[in-house]
């Protein structure tokens, strides 16, 4: 089919032009984008440092490594090594700082919700990967007890993440409610009635959800599972409607419609349709995504709360012990 070149003729809204106040909050928003991903790269480049240097000691046999002229670095009480602990326990320190933060009023006035979220995730993905090489990938005894307890928090996090974005809000954080949501889909489906690119057969496949009865018999792997599912299809799904809409050398262009096209008209569209297949999942599995996130507290926070008890008695073993001296 030939590309588009004319808009709909109801175009979509236009966003209004932003105030000082909203320019000076954006510009501070972009300024910790760029203090997150300064963050982010240093600590990876962190650890590919320590992954390359570290790689002829790291894959050396227990016996062998004490033979190895980077022993006295890299093993945990080493050089490097002990660094690489006092660092983990900084980025523990901050990584705990987002729950404080909703029972200290002084943090909870700095920033904001979302960009404190973001280097809680930030912080829970790397700081496993720095731990790993601060134990030189030996997870035995307490430590590897505490270990162990670490990487089931951090998947645990990954979860209660995956579930808590499941649920729509508002700019202030507050869940919005089944019939602010379901108003949102008839808009939507107004808007996409309007623009008259695709037909209902075409959009059927990215707006299909399960039924209510489907959703209420799932188990909880099997509800995970089938969101999951659905999010990963959907940029599949989405290229699939690119494609129908855009000549041979913008199908190559964009990948096979995974990437934005140049057309305006197509890719508003294409933005209304991504937001009503994302609004559709979210209300057909609201109510059971709510009680897994308030299940999800019950069992991340005993664990948070043991994996600081035994870093802590981790730490006063090898005080007491001079491993640190």
């Amino acid at each position: 089919m030939a590309t588009l070149t004319a808009a709909p003729e109801k175009t979509l809204a236009v966003k209004p032009p932003l105030t000082r106040a909203g320019l000076r909050a954006a510009r501070i928003d972009a300024l910790r984008r760029v203090l997150l991903g300064i963050t982010a790269s240093a600590i990876v480049a962190l650890i590919l440092f320590l992954a390359v240097r570290g790689f002829p000691y790291y894959s050396l046999s227990v016996e062998d490594r004490q033979l190895s002229p980077l022993h006295e670095q890299l093993r945990s009480s080493g050089t490097i090594g002990l660094k690489l602990g006092f660092l983990s326990m900084g980025m523990f320190g901050l990584l705990f700082l987002y729950p404080l933060r909703k029972r200290i009023k002084y943090l909870a006035s700095i920033g904001n919700t979302r960009h404190w979220l973001n280097f809680h995730i930030l912080l829970g993905i790397t700081t496993p990967m720095v731990v790993t090489f601060h134990t030189t990938f030996r997870t035995h005894g307490l430590a590897g007890l505490a270990y162990w307890t670490m990487i089931a928090v951090a998947l645990s996090g990954f979860v209660g993440k995956y579930v808590y974005a499941k649920i729509p809000r508002q700019l202030n954080s507050v869940a919005l409610s089944m019939a602010e949501l379901e108003a949102q889909a008839a808009s939507l489906a107004a808007t996409l009635g309007d623009a008259a690119l695709f037909s209902a057969e075409d959009l059927a496949p990215l707006l299909a959800v399960p039924s209510p009865q489907a959703v209420r018999r799932m188990s909880l792997p099997v509800l995970l599972w089938t969101m999951l599912r659905i999010d990963m299809a959907r940029p599949l799904l989405v290229s699939r409607l690119r494609r129908r809409m855009l000549a041979r050398p913008q199908r190559i262009v964009t990948l096979g419609g995974l990437l934005a096209s140049h057309d305006g008209a197509l890719e508003s569209v294409v933005s209304v349709v991504r937001r009503q297949s994302r609004l559709g999942v979210a209300i057909a599995f609201l109510v059971r995504t709510e009680r897994i996130f308030h299940l999800w507290h019950v069992v991340h926070r005993p664990f948070s709360i043991t994996f600081v008890v035994l870093i802590a008695v981790h730490i006063a073993v090898a005080l007491a012990m001079g491993i640190w001296s």
